[in-house]
């Protein structure tokens, strides 16, 4: 076999030799005019035992050396075809120190001893879970909180670093707002104080028996204009959802002293969370000047009024129709809905300077609530109902006083979160109050310090390609009519993005006149948290008679996090969550994509969940769907909400109606974002992989979009999570949305049925 392999190899050096030997003259020369081959060039065939020369050979062994000198050529030809194609389709091993890195990072995560397709998440993240115990202090951590974590330490270092220079008056005044905050000196000296003058200036506190019997109207207007309150109901202006060109007077049902209304009316399940509210709304009054007997007699009524409340409180899954839940009306015609209350002088001091009359228009979303809230006002002790008005700002400004204060809040939190008692710096709390009050400021120094402007550039071609990807997926919907989905993709296209920040923060003159309003005094934290209460209401109060502004941000631009706002069709991405480990512009593609990519997909997906749905392309509520599709979404919605209501943790069920919309986002950025990906593989080629994994680019897209989503949390943070989040819990957001994915099944070859591969899925966007 060998010799015959010589031979073959010999023979066919000769017959490509004796080829270019016979070439003609012009293609003996490059294109530079030099000889490649002497001209004088010749080819000796010997006689004898060696091969004879062509003209003695037989027809059938001329046939034969040309068909061998021909498959020698072609196979030459292939051999070189498939090693380019090999390199642009498999281009290897990625080992920079940026891959290494990722890959270990990847790596540490994982739980190898699970099989991806019976449980993705704990494959995904079961490593990271046993390598990150909860932080004390903590009732829930994972890369947002880590993110977060780390943003907040560069903006300390922001606002204690006074030598900067060139900083506009807004930014001096987020440093001097902090200095106030930490000053906890000042804080101490004062004690109570602050508060207790607020509360004589409104009318005094039934808890200490000099109050006025007959100021419930007045106490009720401070309370609300002044010091952001909102004791039965909440009252504010924003954009008409039916006429998103103009900003209106909106009303609706108020929140309660615990995070939801099942804490109140399931007694049993949650005796302890009711227990432990009581005793920190008792050490309050104590701390405030009332009695241990009298401050628990009062505090009790309190719970119990909230109780009532909770009862006429209408569920948030109950409330997800916004076509069904929107009522406009007059101003006047508020009195004939809730007589308890005097609604013209309320509405004129909580939108002062703005001049109002009856015939103002108002969007109410809570008609049923405010009808029996009236009742119960009108049926309420006097005493009880003063109680629960300064109760809700008592609480309101528990953060803001000396260390007793909040060590009383800290003990309620470590029953209701299950946290362990901890010690949490002083400089946390303050740069968390300052990114609230003067966000913009901040952001304007974190954005300046952090952000990098071709990230803003990569960010938004990043969403570019989601779009696309999204609006090609709606030719394959079967179940929405083909007008629908006209309209739909049009809706897309016309998304507003807002990516990093908004623009007049980079502006020192355009961000000073937003803040010229709000004056910030050294050493005085108390005085500077009611500034800022005031500043936002005369904001806030600006607003009615202006168009919304796109501009005008729901985030700061440290936030790690992003929305969608149905009224102004827009989708926004803080400079906070552009960074690892959701998006870095050194990392694959296939983890950019399953992390930020998801984000932006699940955004974008917002816009056509069961309530973003009900808006059109330029944000205006009204029915712009045929109904038999509309028929056919609540058809396919429906078997989202029972695949996640089959969800439990510590054996207590999940909500899927009440999650459906972020579990549509989730289940459509997913898909969106994977789509996006295999698109720009389709452009660029695909990547190299990362070193020691063993993946798959198209498996790290997954795993990177699970491990975004890795976390722990307390059994109590779990339960309040269940109760009041709209989002499933982080393991379902993984299973739930791959189990969904085809995509997913096949690179990971699941077989059929298997838990990650259920043979019934749902299917949506």
């Amino acid at each position: 076999m060998e010799a015959l392999r010589e031979s073959f190899l010999h023979l066919t050096f000769q017959m490509s030799t004796y080829k270019r030997a016979t070439l003609n003259e012009d293609d003996l020369v490059d294109s530079n005019g030099d000889e490649i081959y002497p001209p004088a060039m010749q080819v000796t065939l010997r006689h004898g035992p060696g091969p004879r020369c062509w003209a003695e050979k037989t027809y059938t062994e001329r046939r034969l050396l040309v068909l061998v000198c021909a498959l020698s050529v072609a196979l030459f030809f292939s051999l070189i075809t498939v090693g380019i194609f090999y390199k642009e389709t498999h281009p290897g091993m990625c080992r920079t120190e940026t891959c290494i890195t990722v890959a270990s990072a990847v790596i540490g995560a994982l739980d190898r001893s699970v099989d991806p397709c019976h449980d993705f998440y704990s494959f995904a993240c079961g490593g990271w879970v046993r390598n990150n115990p909860l932080p004390e202090g903590k009732s829930r951590w994972g890369p947002f909180s880590n993110l977060w974590e780390r943003n907040m330490a560069i903006m300390k270092h922001l606002l204690e670093n006074t030598t900067m220079k060139g900083l506009s008056k807004a930014e001096e005044n987020a440093q001097m707002y902090y200095k106030a905050c930490m000053n906890e000196t000042k804080i101490e000296e004062l004690g109570a104080q602050p508060l207790q003058e607020l509360i004589n200036q409104t009318g005094g506190w039934a808890l200490t028996g000099s109050w006025d019997k007959n100021n419930f109207q007045e106490v009720l207007r401070t309370v609300s204009a002044n010091y952001h309150c909102s004791p039965f109901f909440t009252v504010f202006v924003s954009t008409d959802s039916k006429c998103s060109n103009h900003n209106i007077i909106q009303v609706d049902q108020s929140g309660l002293g615990l995070p939801s209304r099942d804490y109140y009316l399931n007694k049993t399940a949650n005796a302890k969370y009711l227990n432990a509210y009581l005793d920190f709304l008792v050490e309050l009054g104590v701390l405030l000047g009332g009695s241990q007997e009298t401050s628990r007699s009062l505090m009790q009524e309190i719970v119990d009024f909230e109780t009532t409340l909770a009862n006429i409180t209408v569920p948030q899954e109950e409330r997800r129709d916004e076509e069904l839940i929107y009522h406009k009306i007059q101003a006047k015609d508020l009195a004939t809905l809730a007589p308890a209350v005097d609604w013209m002088p309320y509405l004129t001091d909580v939108f002062a300077p703005v001049l109002l009359n009856d015939s103002e228009p108002v969007v109410v979303y809570a008609k049923d609530y405010l009808q029996k809230v009236s009742d119960l006002i009108a049926s309420t002790n006097k005493s009880v109902l003063n109680n629960y008005m300064i109760m809700k700002v008592v609480r309101k400004m528990v953060f803001i006083l000396d260390k007793k204060f909040q060590d009383a809040e800290q003990r309620f939190f470590e029953v209701m979160y299950g946290t362990k008692k901890s010690c949490t710096p002083r400089w946390k709390l303050c740069v968390s109050d300052t990114d609230s009050a003067l966000g913009f400021a901040l952001g304007a120094l974190f954005v300046k310090a952090t952000f990098a402007e071709d990230s803003k550039a990569i960010a938004e071609d990043m969403v570019s390609e989601i779009k696309w990807a999204f609006e090609d997926s709606l030719k394959y919907v079967d179940w929405m009519d083909q007008e629908t989905k006209k309209a739909a993709k049009e809706k897309a296209e016309a998304i507003y993005n807002m990516v990093g920040y908004p623009k007049f923060i980079m502006d020192p003159k355009e961000l000073d006149k937003v803040f010229n309003d709000f004056e910030v005094v050294s050493d005085l934290y108390f005085q500077n948290v009611m500034q800022y209460y005031n500043f936002s209401a005369r904001v806030t109060a600006d607003q009615l008679r202006k168009t919304p502004n796109r501009d005008q941000w729901s985030m700061t631009p440290p936030t790690v996090n992003a929305y969608y706002n149905p009224t102004k069709n827009e989708m926004v991405l803080p400079a906070g969550i552009l960074q690892a480990p959701f998006y870095s512009r050194s990392w694959p593609k296939a983890l950019n994509f399953g992390g930020i990519g998801f984000v932006m997909g699940h955004e974008l997906t917002h816009a056509f969940d069961d309530q973003g749905r009900e808006y059109d392309k330029d944000g205006n509520l009204r029915s712009w769907w045929k109904n038999s599709s509309v028929e056919a979404f609540k058809k396919q919605t429906q078997c989202m909400v029972e695949q996640y209501s089959n969800y439990s943790i510590n054996k207590e069920a999940l909500n899927g109606k009440h999650t459906l919309g972020e579990n549509i986002a989730d289940n459509g950025g997913l898909k969106a974002a994977y789509k996006a990906y295999v698109n720009w593989i389709a452009k660029n080629g695909e990547e190299a992989t990362l070193p020691a994994l063993g993946m798959t680019n198209h498996q790290l897209f997954f795993v990177g979009f699970a491990q975004v989503w890795c976390s722990v949390r307390t059994p109590e943070s779990s339960h309040e999570g269940i109760i009041t989040d709209p989002h499933s819990p982080s393991r379902f957001r993984v299973i739930g949305t791959i189990s969904n994915s085809h995509e997913f099944s096949e690179h990971f070859g699941c077989k059929a049925d298997a838990p990650m591969n259920p043979k019934h899925k749902c299917e949506l966007w």
